[in-house]
């Protein structure tokens, strides 16, 4: 697999911070100077100071903007595309899971010592937004063989142009489940919110449930979290441009 990496800026100074991201509500628009932008950690940390405590990111290294920059690139061929993905989808779930909750326990080793660790508690499950989601489902079940997957196909009306809701199958019990909702480009939100419904609908609290993305707008993040304040959502990017043809260049379908 080729190697992309880039030598990234260190930016100038603090009150860069925001330079590069539009919001409708009066963050700086960028002032055309290439030698000042901010570092990718700093234009996190104002977007989570923005958004609120919410908007969880996963943190932030060199690995994870190559596996960022190799997506984005329209040369990388097929083959390394899904590898890459895949790879972050991995880190994204594994931080997903850090946000259950887990309780202490004691257990016996080989040696016959005690040993003072923690498991999940009971209740957790995945649900798909069709079809980009479906390629986060198998990261899930490597880190949690028995997790119980439901789905939800959502489409845009072609009239109305807006989201409407095609096919939904969860567990019966998810109202007592902690959710992680999997959809891997997070660019309107309009998708998400009308999925984040009809979970509402069939009883999940939205406190329980976490949308685990690989990238996201600030535009869309911020509609998410407008219309449902209690809900987490994490992701490693968050940028005016969103890589929208991951489907396509995963599936093959592009």
């Amino acid at each position: 697999m080729p190697c992309h990496n880039q030598q990234l800026s260190n930016g100038s100074s603090d009150h860069a911070v925001m330079k590069q991201v539009r919001f409708a509500g009066g963050v700086p628009e960028p002032d055309g100077d290439p030698d000042d932008k901010p570092r990718p950690d700093e234009l996190h940390r104002g977007l989570q100071a923005l958004l609120g405590p919410q908007l969880k990111l996963v943190p932030l290294n060199d690995q994870i903007r190559e596996l960022q920059t190799i997506i984005r690139d329209k040369t990388t061929s097929r083959g390394d595309f899904v590898f890459c993905a895949d790879r972050l989808i991995r880190l994204v779930v594994e931080e997903g899971l850090n946000q259950l909750p887990y309780t202490e326990c004691s257990v016996t080793t080989p040696t016959g010592h005690k040993y003072a660790g923690v498991k999940f508690e009971k209740g957790n499950c995945g649900v798909s937004i069709m079809r980009s989601g479906e390629a986060m489902e198998q990261g899930l079940r490597d880190c949690c063989r028995s997790i119980r997957i439901g789905k939800i196909l959502i489409q845009s009306d072609e009239d109305t142009q807006k989201a409407k809701v095609y096919y939904a199958k969860f567990p019966p019990d998810i109202y007592r489940r902690k959710v992680l909702l999997m959809y891997p480009i997070l660019s309107s939100g309009n998708t998400v919110v009308e999925a984040v419904r009809v979970l509402v609908e069939h009883g999940v609290q939205p406190k329980h449930i976490i949308l685990l993305s690989l990238f996201s707008t600030p535009h869309g993040a911020k509609l998410i979290l407008q219309e449902f304040p209690e809900m987490t959502i994490l992701t490693t990017e968050v940028h005016p441009v969103a890589p929208t043809h991951f489907g396509q260049r995963y599936f093959g379908t592009d």
